[in-house]
């Protein structure tokens, strides 16, 4: 049968009420895997708008809706990384380094112009996490007049670790957003600090250099004794500021649980099997399974359960990430595979038995657990769907592990990068003395009057009725 001649049965049969699930595989096969990878992949690549004349390479919008969904672009990029390295396929590495060497910026630190005025620290670092990724998994280079990869890891990181993101309040702590007028502003949590600790760790692993040790343990310490996370390992959403963090925001996202489990995975494989770190491991990955995947299928709770699905826009994407950071797991403390690998394939199965929607009959939703496609379908739901199929491919082995620079690792670093950065949080103003209060007087006094000068000349020599001048 022609290709014409299918896309036409699988019409028919969906007119008739019965679904065709285009992506079909054979778990058992790495081929048939890496094929449904590579139809995921262009089906999410496909919101992707930023290789077309006139766009900006890199932003990402999940339309109709018009704002820009910056921090999912450093997430789609960081699934296409991973996408070449397990699928083996290079077809899309030079529209990611276009994309991901451009929102990196002359200073090599992710705080682009497009979106400085409404900068997260977990927006700035999910695109440093991608470009670890890339050092990492030896993505190809850019050109030496672009930002290298571990260079723009280590800029979005020391821009992070800046005095100017740090502060006393709460014992320390970054804040969810970096600038004074953002409503997050005056909330720590910990998405945001479990970045930057989770990047840390990654930077000590690869580089060897203890800084990024000390700041991994450090932020550990401090998500710990904040209450951020308890001694059961469950992973809280955050705190405000007002009251020192006294209250803690209890809801339990899986990317929270995740970027945690990830970073003590890597802390554990740089420390050469610690058993404090091993015990970390377990007792994040135990949550993690009970809370987010009680029948090996991911399920963010919050927001969704068997039954009903109210997910939508950010929450969308923590599915996918959550499936290749434990497939990271798996490979970097390799006591964890048991458990981790079985429930990657249950729920990758789910994953793609639902992507049966839309006109081309193999669109992804997000309700994992039925089976069936419920309507969810955008750029998030079709790359936590290629996520959770590569994170089978990562478990099995089926590529080279992840590097260091003493293992192969070929990115090139810069210590310094992102120095040339501004400070990101609003300088604070220095009190106001007498002088100060006189001076702004006589301004005050100077402005009124020639205001009123200004009045009397139109008034006299331009016959201008004042009372609509002033309501104009």
């Amino acid at each position: 049968m022609t290709v014409a001649g299918f896309f036409c049965l699988a019409l028919l049969l969906r007119a008739c009420g019965l679904a065709v699930a285009d992506i079909q595989v054979d778990w058992t096969s790495d081929d048939s895997i890496r094929k449904a990878a590579s139809v995921l992949a262009a089906d999410s690549m496909g919101y992707y708008e930023g290789d077309q004349p006139g766009k900006v390479p890199g932003l990402l919008y999940d339309k109709p809706d018009p704002n820009l969904w910056w921090w999912a672009g450093g997430v789609l990029f960081g699934t296409m990384i991973e996408y070449a390295h397990y699928a083996g396929d290079n077809k899309y590495n030079e529209v990611t380094r276009v994309a991901m060497t451009h929102q990196a910026g002359g200073n090599q630190d992710f705080l682009t112009p497009n979106w400085t005025a409404h900068m997260g620290n977990d927006d700035q670092g999910f695109w440093g996490l991608s470009a670890m990724s890339a050092a990492e998994l030896n993505f190809e280079n850019p050109p030496p007049n672009e930002p290298q990869w571990l260079s723009t890891a280590q800029g979005t990181f020391n821009t992070m670790a800046h005095p100017d993101r740090h502060d006393d309040e709460c014992g320390g702590g970054l804040r969810w957003q970096i600038n004074a007028y953002s409503q997050g502003y005056r909330y720590k949590n910990s998405i945001s600090n479990g970045l930057f600790f989770n990047l840390g760790a990654r930077l000590a692993r690869y580089t060897g250099n203890a800084t990024y040790q000390d700041w991994a343990v450090k932020t550990w310490d401090w998500e710990r004794r904040v209450g951020l996370m308890d001694d059961d390992y469950a992973v809280y959403d955050g705190a405000w500021t007002n009251d020192n963090c006294g209250k803690i925001e209890t809801s339990q996202y899986t990317y929270n649980a995740g970027v945690w489990l990830h970073g003590a995975a890597f802390m554990f494989n740089h420390t050469n099997g610690s058993p404090e770190w091993q015990k970390r491991v377990e007792g994040l990955l135990d949550h993690m399974l009970a809370k987010f995947f009680p029948k090996k299928i991911a399920i963010e709770t919050v927001c969704q359960n068997d039954e009903v699905n109210k997910c939508r826009r950010d929450t969308l994407i923590h599915k996918g990430v959550v499936h290749r950071w434990l497939a990271n797991v798996a490979q970097l403390a390799p006591f964890t595979a048991a458990k981790i690998t079985p429930v990657l394939q249950e729920s990758a199965k789910a994953a793609v038995r639902q992507c049966t929607g839309g006109e081309s009959g193999r669109q992804c939703g997000f309700q994992w657990t039925t089976g069936k496609y419920d309507g969810t379908a955008n750029v998030a739901t079709e790359m936590s769907v290629l996520s959770a199929v590569l994170s089978v491919l990562s478990a099995k082995g089926v590529a080279p592990s992840l590097v260091t620079e003493r293992s192969g690792g070929t990115s090139k670093g810069d210590t310094s990068a992102g120095s040339g950065s501004r400070a990101m949080t609003p300088r604070k103003h220095a009190p106001i003395t007498t002088a100060g209060r006189a001076g702004a007087g006589i301004i005050t006094l100077i402005l009124v009057v020639c205001l009123v000068g200004t009045l009397v000349f139109m008034v006299s020599d331009h016959d201008v009725d004042i009372r609509t001048w002033v309501k104009g």
